[in-house]
């Protein structure tokens, strides 16, 4: 198997409500995320590529447009990186998909695998 991925990054806003009430993150803070989404598959033998990049873009895009520079908490009651994966993965209409990798900061993030 081979696999081709897309890289990009968009900021948004949120607050953790499940959390105890002095943990930092209980406030509105903001990150700038990193995404990296992963499409698996064969190689077309007319084509020679598993997907276009420019499709696997126009797939992102619109949900990317419901997440930059927005406030999570009004898409999801409780937007931790991983439930902010998961939602990315469930609404991301890709034949193949099969890893999303979401970076709140340079150094923590998630892996969500299908």
């Amino acid at each position: 198997m081979i696999s081709i991925f897309l890289e990009d990054s968009f900021d948004a806003a949120h607050w953790l409500p499940n959390v105890p009430e002095d943990h930092k993150c209980r406030h509105l803070h903001g990150h700038t995320y990193r995404i990296r989404i992963e499409v698996t598959g064969e190689i077309g033998s007319r084509s020679g590529w598993i997907m276009d990049y420019s499709e696997l873009r126009e797939k992102w895009l619109p949900l990317k447009e419901q997440l930059d520079h927005r406030s999570l908490n009004d898409l999801l009651p409780n937007p931790t990186c991983e439930v902010l994966a998961a939602w990315i993965a469930a609404n991301l209409c890709v034949s193949g998909l099969k890893r999303v990798e979401l970076r709140e900061t340079v150094n923590c993030g998630v892996v969500y695998t299908l």
